[in-house]
């Protein structure tokens, strides 16, 4: 049987430096993604999607390890975050946030795959927040990425470099902000979790930056 880590296939997008912060082209890609608003803390929506996406991931994956002998490692949890307007996006304001929770899938998965797997988590599970969900392609371009080291609430200084470096080599801010989640944050120390910062951008004429979305967390 053959067994595929796709996230050392993918080091560049799965993996960062916590040093220096990194230029980096992410593919188009397909994934399971769920949208919410409100603060991640106090959301029951927000438990429904995270429990849903690893449901419907998983029984992928034991799919294609039975019917196309391939195994592999299931991919992280992500997490699209921004506000309207997006100068409110700020810790002190979390029931503000809207967000879209995701985990990327290989390229061999497509429509009639999720839906058999998504009816198997509907029907043996009872999750009817898997009719929230969705299977469809993100294609975020060019970024920049760094790492992040500790609890979520203490993201902001990663943040800020992130945004500096961006100002400082002339670029603008493009679509969402972007977080990977490589730690199993049930397991481990808060102090020891590892979450990939990621910002698409785009190269401006003018220096400056639209927004700064400082304490994040």
């Amino acid at each position: 049987m053959d067994k595929v880590d796709y996230k050392k296939q993918l080091k560049e997008i799965y993996s960062t430096s916590a040093k220096q912060c990194s230029i980096v082209t992410v593919p188009k890609m397909n994934f399971l993604m769920m949208d919410g608003k409100g603060d991640p803390n106090q959301s029951v929506e927000f438990q429904a999607a995270v429990q849903v996406l690893f449901s419907v991931s998983y029984a992928i994956k034991f799919m294609l390890k039975k019917t196309q002998k391939l195994d592999y490692g299931v991919l992280p949890l992500e997490g699209l975050w921004w506000c309207d307007p997006i100068e409110n996006f700020h810790i002190e304001k979390k029931d503000l946030w809207q967000w879209t929770l995701m985990m990327m899938q290989p390229e061999i998965i497509d429509q009639e795959i999720y839906h058999e797997a998504a009816e198997k988590v509907r029907r043996e599970k009872k999750l009817l927040s898997v009719n929230e969900l969705r299977f469809e392609s993100y294609d975020e371009g060019l970024a920049v990425q760094i790492l992040h080291v500790g609890p979520f609430s203490a993201e902001g200084p990663t943040v800020d470099k992130l945004h500096e470096f961006i100002v400082a080599n002339s670029f603008q801010l493009n679509n969402k902000h972007h977080e990977i989640y490589l730690s199993d944050t049930r397991r481990s120390n808060s102090q020891n979790w590892k979450t990939i910062i990621r910002q698409p951008i785009f190269k401006m004429k003018n220096k400056g930056i639209r927004w700064c979305c400082k304490d994040i967390g």
